[in-house]
């Protein structure tokens, strides 16, 4: 985590903006978040080239994804190395954004708007204010989220120092979280209908987020406090986001049978084998289990996760750097046997960050 902490604070400088979004954009790839290019200086997604701006035209079956171009935001986010270096190197004012769905991550969007306070069944949807209730002084988001968590008795998101947490130009914040195995949340904003709470928007599937340290015309999007990793969705959170319709039934994966495939990688990483040790044969058995959940498994963090630790045990000298490779590639091709380019690319900056920190015995770094 130390070393993590200071890759991250590494990209934070503001001395020369062009290397910071390149750097940004490594440090997300490396923990399993695709990425893609924003317009310089502003939030929103690089423009299309003039052939995707044809009216009626989408990201399905267009060429340009296939042919490493940006159109269609976060359609087009990547893991690939290379592609990072192309896009962020030839581009070096480019923001940063997030895939939010593909990263199995779940951003309440939390703002400090100056607007006028809309009638008190809309405060929270769903949940009734009694009219007894006094509502002076709620003015933003982080009023109303944190009416939300004290009546459920709880911290307020906003207040979460256990997660990664990014002050926005505009004094907003992002709270950053995991999603949890086997669930599909989508997006507040564009929906028309889901609302977690006035002023606070949740951005998952079908939406992408601002990632730490892009600068914009408006300012810089800074984390607060040390930490830098998203924590697991709370539970309570999990509960109050599928009251507001942001896990539509039709949406949640059926969980379906271990192909045998994957089922003899589980079996093989979970006893051991040549060359793996504890730690890393559990690990690639949560890789090569993700085949028994479609979507929403977490599979990137988790590969990522294994191959941060294959890296660590290389550098230390306890696993070969082909064995390595192998046993990776072997479990997320069981997993996700169609997604082998986006594999490799988490596997290789896993390795490559891994590598910097060894795992010598008894796991000391």
């Amino acid at each position: 985590m130390a070393s993590e902490l200071r890759d991250f604070r590494r990209c934070a400088p503001l001395r020369s903006p062009g290397v910071r979004s390149l750097a940004v954009a490594r440090w997300c790839a490396g923990r399993g978040w695709p990425v893609h290019p924003l317009a310089p200086g502003r939030k929103t997604p690089a423009g299309n080239c003039d052939a995707c701006r044809v009216p009626g035209h989408t990201h399905r079956g267009c060429g340009c994804l296939a042919a490493g171009r940006w159109c269609h935001g976060f359609h087009a986010a990547t893991l690939d190395v290379e592609r990072i270096e192309q896009w962020w190197g030839s581009g070096p004012h480019l923001g940063v954004g997030v895939a939010c769905g593909p990263a199995g991550l779940v951003v309440l969007d939390i703002d400090a708007h100056e607007r006028q306070l809309p009638q008190r069944d809309r405060l929270l949807p769903g949940v009734r204010i009694d009219e007894s209730v006094d509502l002076r002084g709620l003015a933003n988001g982080f009023h109303t989220i944190g009416v939300l968590a004290a009546l459920r008795g709880r911290t307020s998101p906003a207040d979460d120092d256990t997660t990664l947490r990014v002050r926005t130009p505009s004094g907003g914040l992002h709270v950053w979280y995991r999603a949890r195995p086997g669930h599909r949340w989508q997006c507040s904003t564009g929906s028309g209908g889901r609302a977690l709470a006035w002023q606070v928007d949740v951005r998952a599937h079908g939406g992408y987020i601002v990632a730490p340290g892009t600068v914009t015309a408006a300012g810089t999007y800074e984390p607060v406090g040390v930490v830098r990793e998203p924590a697991p969705l709370p539970g309570w959170l999990a509960q109050e986001l599928e009251r507001t319709g942001h896990l539509p039934s039709a949406l949640v994966p059926v969980p379906r049978p271990v192909p045998p495939r994957a089922r003899q990688a589980v079996l093989a990483a979970r006893g051991g084998r040549d060359g793996v040790e504890g730690p890393l044969a559990s690990l690639l058995g949560d890789v090569a289990a993700c085949a028994a959940v479609p979507e929403g498994a977490a599979f990137s963090e988790k590969l990522n996760r294994a191959a941060y630790t294959a890296g660590g045990l290389v550098a230390a000298g306890r696993l070969g750097q082909e064995e390595a490779e192998r046993l990776l590639q072997e479990a997320a091709g069981s997993a996700r046997p169609g997604q082998r380019r986006r594999s490799v690319a988490i596997i290789r900056s896993g390795l490559n960050a891994g590598v910097r920190r060894p795992l010598h015995p008894g796991g000391r770094a």
